[in-house]
C-alpha cells in the first residue's frame, strides 16, 4: 500500500511543482504552458476583435468569463488533481506486467526527429478524433460532452469548456497511443502540444479560417462551427466534423460537412436549456441520466 501512496504523491507533487515553477518562470520559456496559453488566448482574442467573422457578436460574448475560467481549470487545476491517479495506475499496470515495452508496436528511436514529431502528432490526433466520436455515439459519454456543446456563441475560450470527465477519458487513450509508439514522447513534444492548442483556439474563434487548399488536412473554424450546429444533417445523426487538429480523418471517413460559410449557424442541441449555467452546476452534470438524449 505504501508504494501506491508514494506513486500517487509523486505524480501529484510533480505536477504541482512544475505548475508553480512555470508561474515563477523557472522552466524554459518554450515549455511554459501557463504563460503560453495566456499569451495565445490574448493573441487570438485580439484577432477576434480586429477581424470578427460574426460582426454582431459582442467582444465579451455570452459565457466569455465562464469559458475563460475553464481554460485554467481543465488545463491546470484538474490536471493537478488527476495526475496522482495516473501515476498510481501506472504502478498498478507494472504490477501486472503491463509496461510500455509490452505494448510497443513501433520503435522510432532511430528516425529523424522531424519524422518522429509528425508521427507523434498524427497518432495522437487520430486517437483524439476517434475518442471524440465515442463521446457523441454513446449516451453515457454524451451526457458529459453536452457541456462543450452547450456553447451558444463561439469564441476562442470555448475550446476549453468541457466536462472534467472528458479528461478522464482522453488522457488514458492518448497515453495508450504514446505507449504504442514505444512510450515515445520526444523532448520537443511541446511543439506538437502548442500547435494543437493553437489550432483548437482558432477553430473555436470568431475568425473565419478555411486554410484554402489545406482545409483537407487542417481543421478550421468554418468546419468546426458546423460540428457545434444545432441542426445536423439527417445522415449524420451523431454529428459531423469530429476533427481536433486535423480535418483529414473526417474527409477519409466521410464525416465532413460544410454546407456554407456565412457563420450564421444556430449552436447547441435539442434540450440544451437543461444545462446549468454556473460552473458548479456543470461540474457535477452528467452523472445521472438526463431527459435529453
Amino acid at each position: 500500500m505504501e508504494k501506491y501512496i508514494e506513486a500517487f504523491l509523486k505524480g501529484f507533487n510533480g505536477t504541482v511543482n512544475w505548475t508553480w515553477k512555470s508561474i515563477l518562470f523557472e522552466v524554459p520559456w518554450y515549455t511554459n504552458y501557463f504563460y503560453g496559453i495566456i499569451f495565445l488566448s490574448l493573441a487570438v482574442w485580439i484577432l477576434e476583435i480586429l477581424f470578427p467573422w460574426r460582426k454582431e457578436q459582442r467582444i465579451f460574448r455570452k459565457d466569455f468569463w465562464l469559458d475563460t475560467f475553464y481554460i485554467f481549470f481543465n488545463f491546470f487545476l484538474f490536471a493537478i488533481v488527476i495526475s496522482g491517479f495516473y501515476k498510481l495506475l501506472e504502478t498498478l499496470f507494472l504490477e501486472f506486467g503491463i509496461s510500455i515495452e509490452s505494448l510497443s508496436l513501433i520503435d522510432m528511436g532511430n528516425w529523424p526527429m522531424w519524422v518522429q514529431l509528425i508521427v507523434f502528432f498524427l497518432v495522437l490526433d487520430f486517437v483524439q478524433w476517434f475518442t471524440h466520436i465515442l463521446l457523441h455515439r454513446y449516451d453515457v459519454l454524451w451526457q458529459f460532452h453536452k457541456i462543450h456543446h452547450s456553447v451558444k456563441e463561439m469564441g476562442f475560450a470555448a475550446h476549453m469548456r468541457f466536462h472534467w470527465m472528458e479528461n478522464v477519458l482522453y488522457k488514458p487513450l492518448k497515453t495508450f497511443g504514446v505507449m504504442i509508439l514505444g512510450g515515445f514522447e520526444p523532448e520537443q513534444a511541446y511543439i506538437v502540444h502548442f500547435m494543437a492548442i493553437t489550432i483548437g483556439h482558432l477553430n473555436h474563434s470568431n475568425i473565419k479560417i478555411t486554410w484554402g487548399p489545406f482545409k483537407y488536412i487542417f481543421n478550421n473554424s468554418v468546419m468546426h462551427l458546423y460540428h457545434h450546429a444545432y441542426t445536423l444533417p439527417e445522415n449524420h445523426r451523431y454529428g459531423v466534423n469530429f476533427g481536433i487538429s486535423l480535418s483529414l480523418w473526417d474527409y477519409i471517413f466521410k464525416t465532413n460537412y460544410i454546407p456554407e460559410e456565412s457563420g450564421k449557424v444556430a449552436l447547441g442541441f435539442q434540450g440544451d436549456d437543461e444545462i446549468p449555467e454556473s460552473f458548479c452546476g456543470q461540474l457535477f452534470y452528467g452523472f445521472k441520466r438526463n431527459k435529453t438524449q
